[in-house]
């Protein structure tokens, strides 16, 4: 595919993005039979297509996908490689604040640097003793000249390592929180490469050390606390990891349906003499059908709840209660409901192909090695009980970053 370098992403029906994906795909299949490395071509389309602008509206030089149109590119972008829409979830979540808040900001000018391909990555969570989902953190941000100092270190640093621009969240002098955000290469920042998780292996998820990086006054916005209820819930980058599940069961489908014609003998016991006409063996690829189509189902009625959130807080500049809940709590029953059914279609895929699917080269693993790793995040028990609780008792889902 030749390099297009577009004015605005393009949209969720165009010929133009199924070739973006699909040459991300042939990327990524590549790179497995390789032995794997980095996803930067799909990065480098990423910032061409301006794929990280689809939410912001046509008249500021995006797109302006509707969420279930967002959520539709996700699941698409994790079909071809699981790794991509991971990575670029914290950009996401940043560009949905800029848009909330684009009417009421005096410093730069975030959403032009969104439409011209640049690409933000996060650094928030920490190894610590501290409870997760606190607002406590051990990166300080200290006065020093005319700016700041910062110093700390990040772990779970998704996206980082292909960031342009970092939004961290720190600690201030007096005990506060705030947000600095910076280049990505500035001195004194130090990416390290030490993510080794069973799965989404390149999405770049480890440490971020920060040294007396020098920041500028300009360079600091102030943190939202969502337990004040005026910022939006975080439904959607809890959303975005239950899409990526949604897009690799897509794959299991695919690669069940692959490993079925490419079988040249079956059992001497088995219903038919051909395995694309053995009951039993399409009965396994109908349930992973059907379970996947749940999964993006599922996803996007949840997506559509989201619409109705965003569409408020856009147009009123604050978020609205009972949306936000509706939204989040939509977003909290996908991960408890699709999760097992997820995890047993990764696994009932190798019943399609027998013991010859298990090769480390057939890389039939990955599937469920992702899913796994996407779940672990906010363990679904703690979001089962948080449901439950609203529903028996009304007990308010708790205002934290995981909701």
């Amino acid at each position: 595919m030749t390099e297009t370098i577009t004015v605005s992403p393009p949209s969720i029906d165009s010929p133009l993005l199924t070739e973006v994906i699909a040459e991300i795909a042939e990327d990524a299949r590549r790179r497995r039979e390789n032995g794997g490395g980095r996803p930067d071509l799909a990065l480098a389309r990423v910032r061409s297509h301006r794929l990280g602008a689809v939410r912001v509206p046509v008249e500021l030089g995006g797109a302006g996908y509707t969420k279930r149109e967002f959520y539709e590119l996700v699941i698409r972008l994790a079909e071809a490689d699981p790794d991509v829409p991971h990575i670029l979830r914290v950009h996401w979540g940043f560009t949905e604040d800029r848009l909330r808040l684009r009417n009421v900001e005096n410093d730069r000018d975030w959403i032009g640097e969104i439409t011209s391909g640049v690409v933000f990555g996060g650094a928030t969570g920490e190894l610590s003793t501290r409870p997760v989902g606190s607002s406590t953190f051990d990166t300080v941000l200290t006065p020093h000249d005319k700016g700041f100092r910062l110093n700390g270190r990040k772990f779970y640093s998704t996206g980082s390592l292909y960031a342009d621009i970092l939004r961290i969240v720190v600690n201030t002098a007096d005990g506060g929180q705030a947000v600095a955000v910076i280049p990505a290469d500035r001195e004194g920042v130090v990416h390290v490469d030490d993510w080794d998780g069973i799965g989404q292996a390149e999405t770049g998820s480890g440490t971020t050390i920060l040294d007396e990086v020098e920041v500028a006054e300009h360079e600091v916005i102030p943190f939202e606390s969502w337990e004040d209820g005026r910022k939006t819930r975080q439904s959607q980058p809890q959303l975005i990891l239950h899409a990526v599940a949604a897009g690799i069961l897509r794959s299991v489908v695919a690669d069940a349906t692959a490993t079925l014609h490419s079988r040249r003998r079956t059992y001497s016991f088995a219903a038919a003499t051909e395995p694309t006409a053995d009951p039993q063996l399409l009965e396994v690829v109908g349930r992973l059908s059907s379970a996947a189509f749940v999964a993006e189902a599922t996803v996007l009625a949840a997506a559509d709840a989201q619409d109705r959130a965003a569409d408020y807080a856009f147009s009123h500049e604050t978020a609205d209660d009972a949306l936000e809940l509706e939204a989040s709590l939509l977003a909290a029953k996908t991960k408890v409901g699709i999760e097992d059914l997820a995890l047993r279609a990764a696994g009932d895929l190798f019943t399609v192909g027998g013991a010859s699917s298990t090769r480390a080269s057939a890389h039939l693993d990955r599937h469920w090695r992702n899913l796994r790793t996407l779940f672990s995040h906010n363990p679904t028990p703690y979001k089962a009980r948080a449901v439950g609780d609203y529903v028996v008792n009304g007990e308010p889902l708790p205002r934290v970053g995981f909701f």
